[in-house]
């Protein structure tokens, strides 16, 4: 899969204006102006920006209707402009525009990082040594645990969520993203909300959550699968109950030759197994943890990515977005949503 392409039809934005703009706010940009996306992600419109030979990423939300606090871009902006310090794996924030009329919405901007993304195979350039494909899963993993262990309050980032009743909260705004979406043929939604609800168990210690942590919003350097150099995607980075990016990244791990449903190809990649997963998680964080400890978390990961991939089918019904991806993810979602009720269904 190409990391960067041709803007895809229908997500062209104002270039002259944001030419201006970012020239005016950014006055070391110099050469000559070009734009090409990131084709790849299913939400937020990322473009990657270059004046000469200076290299930016611009990321706004999508089109169309928007949930109540779903791609924020200043939440987004702040976190990379802060966490950077502490966190090295967190690309630089360097601006954010509020004014819709320059490109059509808020907007952020942020350095450029070129390095590698796994998708469906293991890329020739981290195919170095044994298992490259355990040691890439292991390093997804350990970048996890780490963001994890980062002190919110001594970057600056105390402040920016509400951990008392963080899991209440979740199940209520999730729920409530499910109910204006909904379409027929997806009750297991609403039962694995119940079932999520009777079972929530007590948090522990917060931490900084980036709330969709995988293995594509990860980049490495090329020769080395052992490490993770940067993280994307930060725009739902909240303070919460860690557990629940533990249990998001499970959900879009493969288990096996089973692969991970919106996930194609990544069961292709020779990653450990999911309780693998949680056993390296429980050493760097230096906790004990079991694939049982983590179940409901686990079942809220697939439920809510359930939710997602419904929003995103959505999208394309409204017809939001060209992007042909959206018209499979209803049927995803349906996939996603009965792997939570089995899992929900298992809670005790």
């Amino acid at each position: 899969m190409s990391d960067v392409a041709e803007v895809r039809l229908g997500e062209e934005l104002d270039w002259p204006s944001l030419e201006r703009y970012l020239r005016q706010r950014l006055p070391h940009l110099e050469g000559a102006f070009e734009v090409r996306q990131f084709p790849n992600g299913s939400a937020n419109l990322t473009y990657l920006v270059r004046f000469g030979a200076d290299a930016l990423v611009v990321r706004r939300p999508p089109f169309g209707a928007i949930a109540a606090g779903a791609h924020d871009m200043l939440r987004e902006y702040t976190v990379l402009s802060r966490l950077h310090a502490a966190y090295r794996r967190a690309p630089l924030g360097l601006h954010y525009c509020a004014d819709p009329a320059v490109i059509g919405a808020h907007f952020l901007v942020s350095e450029y990082r070129p390095g590698v993304v796994v998708w469906d195979q293991v890329p020739a350039s981290l195919d170095v040594g044994p298992d490259p494909g355990r040691r890439i899963g292991f390093a997804v993993v350990d970048a996890l645990a780490d963001l994890h262990l980062v002190d919110a309050a001594g970057c600056d980032l105390g402040y920016l969520g509400r951990p008392d009743g963080y899991l209440d909260r979740q199940l209520r705004g999730w729920r409530r993203r499910w109910e204006a979406v909904a379409t027929e043929g997806l009750d297991a939604v609403g039962r694995v909300a119940d079932l999520l609800e009777k079972h929530r168990p007590e948090s522990g210690q917060p931490a900084l959550v980036h709330n969709d942590f995988k293995v594509d919003n990860c980049q490495f350097a090329p020769g080395d699968p052992d490490t993770v150099v940067s993280v994307f995607d930060w725009d739902m980075a909240t303070l919460g109950d860690p557990l629940t990016d533990l249990g998001t990244l499970l959900n879009y791990w493969p288990e096996g030759a089973t692969p991970a449903e919106g996930v194609p190809g990544v069961e292709n990649l020779g990653l450990p197994g999911r309780d693998e997963v949680v056993q390296r998680y429980a050493e760097r964080t230096r906790q004990r943890l079991t694939r049982a400890d983590v179940a409901w978390y686990e079942s809220f990961g697939c439920w809510k990515t359930a939710i997602i991939m419904q929003q995103l089918y959505v999208r394309h019904l409204r017809g939001e977005t060209n992007d042909d991806r959206m018209s499979a993810r209803g049927q995803q979602a349906v996939r996603i949503a009965e792997r939570a009720l089995a899992l929900a269904e298992g809670l005790s």
